[in-house]
């Protein structure tokens, strides 16, 4: 099994991983919260240069930390989207040169594949299954039939999970990035103590909405100033767990299925995986360290890639970052049995 550098640029992390057989060998990324934190968010154009001004840098300590030299790698691997296109230009043009000067094959990788890769990594877990993706960026719930056969069945219409949390912890003075502050905080209060709407109750579809939850809070507390800051954030934590949790149960008596995979940063969050195992579903979580943004998840989707697509990966250097990119699109291989 060749060994695969895999390189995350979809956003505001850059992430450098190297895996071999399924196991990684290292994992490194390079944050650029303190970059954004003046902000308030990501601003893309400064994500792109920071991306560019690192990416040298990481692949040097991911292979140093996989014990590896750079002659022993056997594909690479990078994100082609969704993200922030110039973010994705930087890690998609870094893997493409480096895998074309070495001449050796390269990989391109849809992010929420690699998420789903990260999440059953190590599990077991094989398809049919459930895949809750929940992140800054996503909210999608799919039904992973095959590795090549994955239909979408809901979305979120506007705020992702994720950036609901980080929109919540601004309003609570706590900063950027701030779901994992928010979180933390709530472990302090009472998550009855401020009534909040739970987004999308009674729909038929299996769609989600974290908006109008949003502004819910914000609503709140202008009208109520003196809210105990640790029992609006245990509040606001309920609900939205409450909202992934019913939808992906709803979505399992619907399909039959009961196993799920629970990808992306707010996979992370402790309230979420009680819930998912006390609706009754059988659940694979990823190790904290691929829950977030990295380039071992791109590394270990594009293992699968590699022994499904053997020899066409000198098309692949043609392939262009893609910003807005749904999953199915990407199409994804069927891996040999």
């Amino acid at each position: 099994m060749a060994i695969v550098l895999g390189i995350d640029t979809s956003c505001d992390d850059t992430g450098v991983g190297v895996v071999e057989g399924g196991r990684v060998l290292a994992n490194e990324v390079e944050s650029q919260t303190a970059l954004h934190a003046r902000f308030g968010g990501v601003v893309p154009e400064q994500a792109s240069r920071e991306h560019l001004s690192v990416l040298d840098g990481v692949v040097e300590r991911a292979l140093r930390a996989a014990g590896v030299d750079l002659a022993e790698i056997g594909a690479v691997a990078a994100t082609r989207g969704p993200g922030l296109v110039g973010a994705l230009l930087v890690g998609l043009s870094y893997g493409k040169a480096l895998a074309w000067g070495l001449g050796i094959p390269f990989v391109p990788v849809h992010h929420l594949e690699a998420h789903i890769a990260a999440a059953v990594s190590g599990s077991g877990q094989t398809p049919p299954f459930l895949c809750l993706i929940a992140s800054g960026g996503h909210t999608s719930l799919f039904v992973v039939r095959d590795w090549d056969a994955i239909e979408q069945l809901g979305r979120s219409r506007d705020d992702a999970a994720g950036e609901a949390f980080d929109k919540v912890a601004r309003l609570l003075g706590l900063g950027y990035p701030g779901g994992p502050a928010l979180a933390a905080l709530a472990e302090r209060g009472d998550d009855r103590a401020v009534p909040l709407p739970v987004p999308m109750r009674g729909q038929q579809g299996f769609d989600f909405s974290f908006s109008g939850l949003k502004t819910a809070v914000a609503v709140t507390l202008e009208r109520e100033p003196d809210l105990r800051p640790e029992d609006v954030a245990a509040s606001f934590e309920r609900t939205v767990v409450e909202s992934l949790a019913d939808v992906t149960r709803r979505a399992a008596a619907h399909t039959g299925l009961t196993r799920v995979v629970v990808a992306g940063g707010v996979a992370a969050n402790r309230r979420l995986r009680t819930a998912i195992a006390a609706a009754g579903l059988e659940a694979a979580f990823p190790p904290p360290a691929l829950a977030t943004d990295n380039g071992a998840m791109v590394a270990l989707a594009a293992e699968r890639r590699l022994a499904a697509a053997a020899g066409r990966q000198a098309e692949a250097l043609g392939t262009d970052a893609v910003p807005y990119l749904p999953l199915a699109a990407a199409g994804t291989p069927k891996a040999p049995s």
